[in-house]
């Protein structure tokens, strides 16, 4: 008898039997690259996690339990914005979150490039005044506006800054001269951790209470991640996410995240297994730690 490939859903890690209804975890679909600047691919970047999470093992050695059991984590459709102005985008992604926090559901948004994150500032940040957001990333994402928008990936943390007091920023190793200048002037270098730098007591102390984490894959390093828009040598490494992650969620109130900025590349997956894993991984430390 010849083999036969397993079909499983096209669902977040291939579950079934999850309803909405009863899930903790929800896995929100943005597949928007409008602003995309150097490598394109990111609006592929859902489907890819997707598709990989459905050949992860179930069971996690370090937490000793099959993750999804504990939260479920249900899938939703991935949202119709790839055609929007990155304004546009924001505001039905805004929406759809809104209701999501609303429901009381630990969200989980996969992307799509970096612009999708801000959608999360405003429902989150009226359920949690002194939210403040951990970075993960390459770049400091810091410009006021960026050809032509206030919307696009490379603004995405001075969106958050409108609202944010306090952002912390690790894995960083490139930005430009406009936002060196920022930096400078609103004395911001002691929240942002570049590789050489990282350390995850000080990281953590930086930190409020509930905490929004968003991870642009780009600040991995390449050797491990190059299916991202704009990678960048001299980044971060697998070992360092999980010590990171499970520091902050056991010692912080994470209250949502993101993994944005995949562009899959045909014929290579690893990069895509990674990502999926790091979702899984930051709904492990959420609710199995």
């Amino acid at each position: 008898m010849p083999y036969q490939r397993r079909v499983t859903p096209n669902n977040f890690g291939g579950l079934t039997g999850q309803s909405f209804e009863n899930a903790k975890a929800v896995i929100l679909q943005v597949p928007y690259e409008g602003t995309v600047s150097y490598g394109s691919g990111t609006s592929n970047g859902p489907q890819a996690i997707i598709q990989s999470s459905r050949f992860m093992e179930s069971y996690d050695i370090e937490l000793d339990a099959e993750i999804y059991k504990k939260p479920g984590i249900f899938t939703l459709e991935p949202m119709a914005v790839r055609d929007l102005q990155p304004e546009d985008m924001t505001l039905q992604v805004e929406k759809e979150y809104t209701k999501l926090v609303a429901a009381n559901k630990f969200v989980v948004m996969i992307g799509g490039e970096h612009s999708i994150s801000y959608a999360a500032d405003r429902p989150l940040r009226e359920k949690y005044p002194d939210l403040s957001i951990l970075q993960w990333d390459a770049h400091a994402d810091l410009r006021d506006s960026f050809e032509g928008t206030k919307f696009s990936h490379g603004c995405a943390m001075r969106r958050f800054y409108d609202n944010a007091k306090r952002i912390v920023q690790v894995g960083i190793r490139s930005f430009s001269v406009e936002e060196a200048e920022y930096i400078k002037k609103n004395n911001l270098r002691g929240n942002i951790f570049t590789p050489a730098e990282f350390d995850v007591e000080k990281i953590i102390e930086r930190l409020s209470p509930n905490v929004y984490i968003t991870v642009d894959l780009d600040g991995f390093d390449p050797s491990i991640l190059p299916a991202t828009g704009t990678p960048e040598p001299g980044g971060l490494y697998w070992p360092d996410f999980l010590k990171l992650m499970r520091a902050v969620f056991a010692k912080r109130n994470v209250v949502g995240c993101d993994v944005v900025e995949l562009a899959p590349i045909a014929g290579q997956p690893a990069s895509d297994f990674l990502s999926a894993l790091a979702v899984y991984k930051m709904i492990g430390y959420k609710f199995c730690q």
